[in-house]
């Protein structure tokens, strides 16, 4: 029997802690975060998993506007920056029920060069640790530690020759970053390609958007990066009474 999502779901909120909680999301036009682009979440997507109709995906995406070919330092998830995903699936209780929060750290492997990837070794290799909490943020568990950030994708000559990492393709670091947390998640942190559509020429063009010149909307995001948070989670796990997806009446707060 198909399930539908209820509304509990959207309930989900996306938090970056710094020395404070900041809850804007945008591709860089909301003014006060636009000035700290690594803390800058643009978008969040929830969806239940094409490859296992038994859990949910969900997809972080910070760092608007990432050009592919931004070396040599391209973009790096902030260090100072407390990235978390906050559910609540749980009207009765106050606060969140499930926080994950995610820490990046960065090591300079090559420093006698400015280049990102030469000799098997990276200029900024990222890793990061992965905290899990159902108390609400009393306390946390950490669940995935020396998480690995693939590089990015510098070019044919950097990824897969032997001055590089000498890797078969990009694809194969995508998979070797790819790991499962001690309590079932599937994680991923990385670039990705921003798949969010606006007319961001149209849009601040005093709100010219439909076009009023009668030219076709253009996808301001198109070819350019995000820095991506993604997990994949039981539906089970996400919802309050821990119910099988056979028992539930709706997603999250059965």
């Amino acid at each position: 029997m198909k399930k539908k999502f209820s509304a509990a779901f959207l309930l989900m909120l996306m938090m970056v802690n710094i020395t404070a909680p900041l809850f804007a999301s945008s591709h860089r036009e909301a003014p006060l975060i636009a000035n700290d682009p690594l803390a800058d979440n643009t978008d969040v997507y929830a969806f239940r998993s094409p490859d296992d109709p038994n859990k949910i995906t969900i997809i972080a995406s910070y760092i608007p506007g990432q050009l592919p070919q931004g070396g040599p330092n391209y973009y790096q998830f902030g260090e100072n920056i407390r990235y978390e995903i906050h559910i609540d699936n749980n009207v009765a209780t106050a606060g969140d029920d499930i926080t994950y929060r995610f820490t990046f750290n960065k090591i300079n492997e090559d420093p006698s060069t400015f280049f990102n990837i030469r000799l098997g070794k990276q200029n900024l290799k990222t890793t990061y640790k992965m905290e899990k909490s159902t108390d609400g943020g009393t306390s946390f568990q950490t669940v995935v530690n020396k998480g690995i950030v693939p590089p990015p994708n510098v070019g044919p000559r950097s990824i897969s020759s032997p001055v590089g990492l000498n890797a078969p393709d990009y694809n194969t670091l995508i998979n070797k970053a790819i790991t499962t947390s001690s309590t079932g998640e599937k994680v991923f942190c990385g670039t990705s390609d921003d798949p969010f559509f606006v007319d961001l020429g149209g849009i601040f063009d005093l709100g010219d958007a439909p076009r009023t010149t009668g030219t076709k909307p253009t996808d301001g995001l198109k070819c350019l990066n995000v820095s991506t948070i993604a997990l994949q989670i039981d539906i089970a796990a996400l919802q309050k009474n821990k119910k099988a997806l056979c028992d539930a009446k709706s997603i999250l707060d059965p």
